[in-house]
């Protein structure tokens, strides 16, 4: 069930007499192999999703404004969770890092075109920074699926 880059299932630890699954998969950021994380892990019917920034395929950060950005960052997002078996119906969480609060509600906007009907739970923080001068968003999530990996 892993996807690209994943380890594939593998037995995790016994919470309440069973044996959970731990599954991951990864993305297109350079930082994933340096920094030593996966986009995504699932345990279980928990499906966690790292901080995700505006990055291309070919580790480039993804341009344009504020909405074009988080439309990226949902992308990388969706495709972590379909790659451990879940669906962007499965999000109960998200928490967004904007570097400019005049983007919130541009950011808002593109967060409830993906989750108009699901309404998870969700911050938004504005910082200081971020890891690249050029990104102007990143986004975590987590997701609840049926069943064990």
């Amino acid at each position: 069930m892993a996807g690209r880059g994943g380890d594939g299932p593998r037995p995790c630890r016994a919470i309440r007499g069973r044996t959970l699954r731990r599954a991951r998969t990864a993305g297109t950021s350079p930082y994933e192999t340096l920094y030593g994380f996966s986009r995504a892990v699932r345990v279980g019917e928990r499906i966690l999703v790292s901080g995700t920034a505006p990055v291309e395929a070919d580790g480039s950060s993804t341009p344009g404004d504020a909405a074009a950005q988080a439309r990226r960052c949902f992308a990388i997002i969706t495709k972590a969770i379909g790659d451990l078996g879940g669906t962007a119906s499965d999000v109960v969480r998200t928490r967004m890092y904007i570097v400019d609060p005049a983007d919130a509600d541009t950011i808002g906007a593109v967060h409830g075109e993906i989750f108009a009907d699901v309404r998870p739970a969700a911050t938004m923080v504005v910082v200081k920074a971020l890891l690249r001068d050029e990104w102007l968003v990143e986004i975590e999530a987590e997701a609840l699926v049926q069943g064990d990996a």
